[in-house]
């Protein structure tokens, strides 16, 4: 899948490298990644971001790598870069110029690798990142990172169900990985997620009538459906759960956050208001799911 759009990376805010505070000998590249970060912000020169990028990586390469401020800045300008070439809609080169900062797949931070899937997920290729994530999630000292969870469920969720790879989804979420990274309820949950695909990919596509012209399948038409049927799955789940409803709220809350993300409509225009309209109902219903029985206990 490919997109002809300018892609938007997982969010400014969130790509936006955190600014520690490091020794007055670091201030430099300190200043240089704070300088990127306002040419993305504030100037929206991409191009200018880049280059500061490349040349603070540069920098970098100069300070010793077990240097906890060596990972820290490289990091950082990577982020900024990817969001820089997203912008310029020069992301097919994205995961290339990430692992030639890092060289090896299993060396590029859990951060970054997180922002590199959820991009090539936007633009509808994920593909692309199926190796990179394998290797990674599968190297043996990555198991410990802090953000390994978060890249085993992007990697089921962004690349193995969008692909239709469900044996392998089954085997993540069933095998080592999933035993560890994952608890009883969020396994259950995501396998019945590979399930559901499972049977969209079985049932058959209905011709479309001819009095009646198919609507042409888009990268963004595509993206809505899926999200909406999310947010229906997540409505049940809520719906038909008694304990354990808190992390279910998180997740939908999590989804609702993504379908704004991903689509990024404009409320102005007049096919939005479909859409709008489906996920203001699909609110609604989870709220009444989640509340109605709070406010009905505290009326008796």
């Amino acid at each position: 899948m490919s997109s002809t759009s300018t892609p938007q990376a997982a969010g400014r805010s969130a790509c936006s490298p955190s600014m520690p505070s490091f020794p007055s000998s670091s201030t430099p590249m300190f200043n240089m990644l704070q300088t990127a970060a306002e040419q993305m912000m504030i100037d929206q020169d991409f191009q200018a971001v880049f280059d500061t990028c490349n040349k603070g990586l540069q920098t970098v390469s100069s300070l010793e790598q077990d240097d906890l401020r060596y990972a820290e800045f490289k990091a950082g300008f990577c982020i900024l870069g990817i969001q820089a070439l997203a912008e310029m809609n020069r992301w097919p080169g994205v995961l290339s110029w990430v692992l030639q900062q890092y060289d090896q797949p299993e060396k590029i931070p859990a951060k970054v690798l997180q922002l590199c899937i959820l991009l090539y997920s936007k633009v509808c290729e994920p593909a692309v990142m199926q190796d990179t994530a394998r290797v990674w999630l599968h190297f043996p000292s990555n198991s410990t990172a802090s953000g390994f969870r978060t890249v085993a469920e992007l990697y089921l969720l962004h690349i193995l169900v969008p692909l239709g790879h469900l044996e392998e989804a089954r085997a993540l979420v069933t095998g080592e990985i999933g035993s560890d990274t994952f608890t009883e309820d969020q396994r259950r949950t995501a396998l019945e997620v590979v399930e559901e695909k499972e049977r969209d990919m079985q049932e058959p596509e209905n011709p479309a009538s001819p009095e009646t012209p198919a609507e042409p399948v888009t990268p963004r038409g595509t993206v809505i459906h899926k999200l909406e049927a999310m947010l229906v799955f997540l409505h049940r789940r809520v719906r038909f759960s008694g304990s354990g409803w808190l992390p279910l709220r998180r997740l939908f809350l999590a989804a609702v956050l993504l379908y704004m993300l991903f689509i990024r409509m404009d409320p102005a225009l007049p096919s939005s208001f479909m859409w709008i309209s489906k996920l203001l109902q699909l609110i609604k219903q989870m709220w009444n799911a989640m509340f109605a029985p709070y406010h009905q206990s505290k009326a008796l």
